[in-house]
């Protein structure tokens, strides 16, 4: 069945000759795009660093070659200044429906998660950003985690209106909140110089068993709420519920599942309304194994 998709018709993909960024080239490359999508690529080029203007030319004449397979119109561009700084003032100015850049650029130190560049710009773009960790290996397996927010709503409906390459395989993830232990609570209950009453055990017991249900089918209720969206864009996908740390939970099942590409809103329920990024997409960004799609929404 071919699927009518929304976004993206307007990508600006930044190019600095590193291998992660040669990888979010290769990931382009195998989106079903068509005609009437752009791909802007740039290259940013430091003041004090102008000798390699030329350098940077031939770098984005072959990433115009590597992107060729695609159907998308490419535009190329060389600007002077510094790199993230350059590239949100390019999605400030262009409004792309997704930014692109690679995890880390050529300068970062051996062993970091994420470099300094794709930090700034998946902090402060304006727009859906994806970030590629190299080595590629194709866009086979896609986890979307949802919380329920609108910004989890946002990045379910992005993913159903993207055009992923036609044999994606799509897991749909709900990480419940973790229980504690009745010991756990009664150890950190304050003490002082007033006699505490006791903890009603059985009664504490009772109300975490409703608790623990309705997490439960709440979660099942937003599973089902979301894989319904997506059948609507033409998108098949398997359930998973997890308990536990949201950030934790996701990164491990991405690993023991072999997930390419991890997509989620940009802050959840209980996040601060003035933050820029929520703490499990942060965590997520530096320390997932693979690419992630931060879903922005205005």
């Amino acid at each position: 069945m071919t699927r009518h998709t929304k976004y993206p018709k307007n990508i600006l993909l930044a190019m600095d000759g590193s291998e992660h960024a040669f990888a979010a080239t290769e990931t382009l490359s195998d989106l079903p795009l068509t005609t009437d999508s752009l791909i802007t690529v740039i290259s940013v080029m430091i003041p004090r660093h102008a000798q390699f203007s030329t350098s940077l030319e031939s770098l984005l004449d072959q990433t115009r070659k590597q992107l060729s397979r695609c159907q998308a119109r490419i535009q190329t561009q060389v600007i002077a200044g510094y790199p993230a700084e350059i590239i949100n003032q390019c999605a400030a100015q262009h409004q792309p429906d997704l930014t692109v850049v690679g995890a880390k650029g050529l300068r970062n130190t051996l062993g970091i998660f994420l470099g300094g560049v794709a930090q700034q710009v998946v902090e402060y773009s304006c727009c859906p950003v994806l970030i590629v960790r190299a080595p590629y290996k194709g866009l086979r397996r896609i986890l979307l985690v949802v919380d329920g927010s609108n910004h989890g709503r946002a990045a379910a409906e992005y993913l159903g209106e993207f055009p992923w390459p036609e044999k994606c395989e799509l897991h749909l993830m709900h990480v419940m909140p973790p229980t504690y232990q009745i010991d756990f609570i009664t150890q950190a209950w304050p003490t002082g110089m007033d006699i505490m009453p006791p903890i009603p055990t059985e009664s504490f017991e009772e109300r975490l068993r409703e608790q623990t249900e309705a997490d439960q089918a709440q979660g099942e209720e937003l599973l089902k709420q979301t894989q319904g969206q997506l059948q609507k864009h033409g998108l098949e996908s398997k359930t998973i519920m997890e308990r536990g740390d949201a950030a934790t939970q996701i990164i491990h099942y991405a690993r023991e599942h072999d997930i390419d590409l991890i997509v989620a809103g940009s802050r959840g329920l209980s996040q601060i309304q003035s933050w820029l990024l929520g703490s499990v997409s942060r965590k997520l960004v530096h320390y997932a194994g693979c690419s992630v799609l931060i879903v922005k929404t205005p």
